[in-house]
């Protein structure tokens, strides 16, 4: 069952890891429409921010809760323990005293 958890958590990241960088990606553009939407200015600069805000912007953020979750269920799987504090012992180097 340890296998199978571990192979599932890697696919898990890996869609993780792509869909963290599209939705990144998708932001990215965003930023560059809404600069675009400030050159051309009046009502088609108002419709490109409206498409924008109203149809691109909520995918994006959907799309980000979804990859967030994946990403807490492959860590959950591998058994990681995220921003939890543990004591170790610091280990000596040959050259300290």
């Amino acid at each position: 069952m340890k296998e199978f958890c571990k192979k599932l958590s890697n696919v898990l990241k890996m869609i993780f890891g792509y869909g963290i960088m599209i939705s990144l990606f998708a932001g990215g553009l965003t930023f560059f429409g809404y600069v675009a939407a400030l050159i051309i200015g009046g009502d088609v600069a108002t419709a490109i921010c409206t498409v924008i805000y109203k149809d691109i912007v909520p995918i994006i953020i959907y799309l980000s809760v979804i990859m967030v979750l994946l990403g807490l269920v492959a860590m959950y799987l591998a058994g990681e323990k995220a921003l939890t504090p543990e004591k170790k012992q610091a280990k000596k180097h040959e050259g300290e005293v």
